[in-house]
């Protein structure tokens, strides 16, 4: 364990190495997801030139006017696609709202495809539209390695190198643009991201232009997590703690408030929510159901999951 606060792993050895090498990632990966929840990545293959452009276009959209923005924010959409202004979520056990607006880009399936997913379409950005070209850009290299990070788990849980292959291709993930503004007076209670646990399968998230990310360790401690430059990190979602039946641990995290001299400050994340589609069933695996580790969740699908999630958020009534 580093300073950084979570383990290290190095995804080139498991895509690239020889069978020693794939076994020892497939180990550590899945001890980290078991003890910690989180993991920081190197030599993930997300190109350096995408993520400092996508933060560039980033920076361009929420820079436009809140007049100008809202044209992008599409009423009944949940919040699944274009633009959530400031204020409009909250953590599942709380009712303050985030200090946070952002922007989502969904899946596109190919026109003729079999996929049964009705997704909405994405919203393309007139005033900025390198945002739209490289987030789609960005999105499709975060599943890629999203889909190696999961051929990992499942040889750690013993299952098939594919299981959830079959489950994400064309999947519900979402690549999200997080801004959270200058804080200009006394936040009443609020921070910039209340405690919370993501509702995916597993994270993907480069690392953001300012610090705040902690996490909750197994002894109640708040603990910093300090990525270094070019690393992603990564954690576990609700939908894989609870296929796991709490075997892999969908950890506690929040994004505190700067010191008070650094307000003037901003933050702009990058997170990458890897879902399946809504037809997969997240009933606990039954290897992951032991007299040690009873059976804790009832069966229910990856799409009522979600459904269930977002209105405890506040994003669907």
């Amino acid at each position: 364990m580093r300073e950084k606060g979570i383990p290290t792993v190095d995804l080139s050895k498991f895509v690239h190495g020889n069978p020693e090498e794939r076994a020892a990632f497939v180990s550590e990966l899945g001890k980290a997801f078991h003890e910690v929840g989180f993991v920081a990545v190197v030599n993930h293959d997300i190109p350096k030139r995408l993520v400092d452009g996508f933060y560039t276009a980033s920076r361009a959209f929420f820079a436009l006017p809140d007049g100008v923005k809202k044209k992008y924010e599409i009423a009944g959409m949940a919040g699944q696609r274009g633009y959530t202004s400031f204020g409009r979520e909250h953590a599942k056990q709380s009712q303050v709202p985030d200090l946070k607006e952002f922007f989502q880009i969904g899946q596109e399936v190919p026109e003729g495809h079999t996929s049964s997913e009705p997704y909405p379409v994405n919203v393309p950005v007139t005033e900025t539209p390198e945002f739209t070209l490289l987030g789609r850009e960005l999105y499709q290299a975060f599943e890629s390695a999203g889909a190696q990070l999961l051929e990992a788990i499942a040889l750690y849980l013993g299952l098939a190198p594919d299981y959830f292959q079959q489950y994400i291709a064309y999947g519900n993930s979402i690549l999200r643009s997080i801004y959270y503004p200058p804080i200009t007076q006394e936040p009443a209670s609020a921070i910039r991201a209340e405690q919370h646990e993501d509702i995916n399968l597993i994270t993907l998230l480069v690392g953001a232009s300012a610090g705040g990310l902690q996490l909750l360790n197994s002894r109640n401690e708040w603990v910093p997590v300090l990525p270094e430059a070019d690393e992603i990190v990564i954690n576990v979602g609700d939908m894989l703690q609870r296929l796991t039946n709490n075997y892999l641990k969908s950890t506690t995290h929040r994004v505190v408030n700067p010191p008070r001299e650094e307000w003037y400050l901003p933050r702009l994340s990058i997170p990458f929510f890897l879902h399946p589609v809504s037809r997969m069933r997240l009933d606990c695996l039954p290897a992951c159901v032991t007299p040690d580790n009873p059976l804790h969740y009832e069966p229910i699908s990856a799409g009522e999951y979600l459904d269930e999630r977002l209105r405890e958020i506040g994003l669907k009534k």
